[in-house]
This record gives structure tokens, C-alpha cells and sequence, in this order.
């Protein structure tokens, strides 16, 4: 099972220098990752620019909206993400009790779907197709 784990801040962080927590807080997250690779669960993972980069879409059913970032009406803002092999959310969840977790943190744990749950929506043949050229399908260079 895949599964994808947010790991969301509570406020947006400033381009200021980190402090001694700060910088303790990140050598435990490279820490508890390479406990993660050891034991094979880890497949990826990035931290998230939140600031002016970032840009929110938004579709009412007849207009695209895009607001530029930072978004100072956010609660939660999704910092980083990771991709994790694992047998079970059991395993999952297991995994993120022994993450280093900070003071009002917050990290959400959704599973990929896969092949097996769309089984209604496709057939084998197409689950078994390279999709290769899709790209341009879409519009998307």
C-alpha cells in the first residue's frame, strides 16, 4: 500500500534565519527519514514553498480564479509531503507515532489508489497499457 503523508504548518514560516529548535527539529526529520529508507519504507519526499510562488485555483463551475501566493487566510498550509511503501495504514500510523513531531503539528495520512480499487472503472487491458503520450494529450508540454 502507498500511501502520501502531509505534513502541514500551522502558520507560514518567514524567510528569516532558523533558530537552534528550528534547526534541531529539521536534523530530526533527516534522522527519522533515514530510518524510513533503512527499513524500505520510504519512496519520496519534498518540503513545499508556501510563499509568493505558490498560486491558489480555484473553479466555481464557469470561472477559473488564481490568487498568487502567500495565502494569509490559511490555518494549515501543507509544507512537505512523502511517499511511503507500507503494508497497512496500521503500519502507516505506526510509522508517523515515531515521527519528531513539533509543538502543534499536523501530518494526514491518505492512501494512493490503486489498480485493484479501480477495477470497476477500467478494465485489465487498460491498467496493463503504458500510457506513454499522455502529456500531450493534455495539453501539457
Amino acid at each position: 500500500m502507498r500511501v502520501m503523508v502531509f505534513v502541514k504548518a500551522a502558520e507560514l514560516g518567514d524567510a528569516k534565519a532558523p533558530t537552534p529548535e528550528e534547526l534541531e527539529a529539521f536534523a530530526a526529520m533527516d534522522r527519522f527519514t533515514e530510518e524510513l529508507v533503512t527499513a524500505g519504507v520510504f519512496v519520496a519526499a519534498a518540503g513545499l514553498k508556501t510563499g509568493a510562488e505558490a498560486k491558489r485555483i480555484t473553479f466555481d463551475g464557469t470561472e477559473l480564479a488564481i490568487v498568487d501566493g502567500p495565502f494569509a487566510e490559511s490555518k494549515e498550509v501543507v509544507a512537505g509531503f512523502s511517499i511511503w511503501q507500507v503494508r497497512d495504514m496500521n503500519e502507516a500510523l505506526a510509522w508517523v507515532k515515531r515521527a519528531p513531531l513539533t509543538a502543534d503539528s499536523i501530518m494526514e495520512i491518505l492512501p494512493f489508489y490503486e489498480a485493484e480499487d479501480l477495477a470497476a472503472f477500467v478494465t485489465p487491458e487498460e491498467l496493463a497499457t503504458p500510457r506513454s503520450g499522455e502529456r500531450g494529450k493534455l495539453g501539457v508540454a
